[in-house]
This record gives C-alpha cells, sequence and structure tokens, in this order.
C-alpha cells in the first residue's frame, strides 16, 4: 500500500514478455520474431485474456515487463481485457501494447481511451512482421531504461 492507502504499483521484469494471442501461427510468429531480434527476452503465452489482471495478480513474482495483447482472443476480448488491466493500480506499470489485425479505427480509439500504451497492426508480410514488433519492443524497453536490440548488441540487460 502507498502512504494514501492505494496499493503499491507492482515491479516488472523487463526481461519477460507476456503475449495473449490464440492463433497458432501468430504466435510461432511472434516467437520466431522476436527469438531473432531480442533473444534474452523470455517469453509466456496464453490464448485467452480471461481473468488476465487477477491472473498477473496472483503471481507472486514480478510483472512481465509488457504485454503484447491481441484483440480478438478466446473468451474475453482484448478490450475488455485491457480496461480490467487499467483498473488494477497495482499494474500500473506495466506496459500494454495491442498487437492485432485490425485497422478499424474505432478500435484503435477505443484501445488508446482504455490505456493501451501503443497499439500496432500485424503486418502479413513476415519481414514487416518482424521489423514493427522489433521496432515497438524496442521503444518500450528504451522508454524503461533499457538499450533497444541492435545488430551487435541484441541482449536485453
Amino acid at each position: 500500500m502507498t502512504d494514501d492507502g492505494r496499493p503499491a504499483a507492482r515491479r516488472v521484469d523487463l526481461t519477460r514478455v507476456l503475449v495473449v494471442e490464440d492463433s497458432e501461427e501468430d504466435v510461432e510468429a511472434i516467437e520466431r520474431a522476436l527469438n531473432r531480434s531480442h533473444p534474452a527476452l523470455r517469453l509466456e503465452f496464453t490464448a485467452h485474456g480471461d481473468g488476465l489482471a487477477e491472473r498477473l495478480l496472483a503471481r507472486r513474482e514480478e510483472l512481465p515487463g509488457m504485454v503484447l495483447l491481441d484483440l480478438n482472443t478466446r473468451g474475453e476480448n482484448g478490450l475488455k481485457g485491457l480496461a480490467a488491466l487499467r483498473a488494477r493500480p497495482e499494474l500500473a506499470d506495466l506496459t500494454v501494447v495491442v498487437f492485432t489485425s485490425s485497422t478499424a479505427p474505432a478500435d484503435v480509439d477505443a484501445c488508446y481511451a482504455a490505456g493501451a500504451d501503443s497499439y500496432i497492426y500485424k503486418p502479413v508480410n513476415f519481414d514487416l512482421f518482424r521489423t514493427v514488433l522489433k521496432g515497438a519492443v524496442d521503444y518500450w524497453l528504451q522508454a524503461k531504461g533499457q538499450p533497444p536490440a541492435g545488430p551487435g548488441s541484441p541482449r536485453v540487460k
């Protein structure tokens, strides 16, 4: 608890990324892309967003440094999951990147209104997919004080 009675934010582990994705093809693509660009990241996968905030809070270990969240997952959709994450003050330091196939302006607006840190469209071309994903992860690692992955230094410290 903080001095004003609010729950304290949980510590995050910048070497961990939780991917909420139910497409096996997208899971494989994300894993291949991030293992290539950021081999030191530890990836965790879940196919549904149901109870995501509660599941994260139930863990004893640090929170993942980032959540890559698909909007169209089994059970509770990504937007509801995002709103649930942002409703919990203990998860305030969690970076949530919506990584989805939807280009609908209403989805983009709704995600930012619900508290998304970024909204990124999944390209179909794998090279572009990898580049976009690397850029997003580099951006948020750098925003949290970590160096971006580069050709000579692909490790997260």
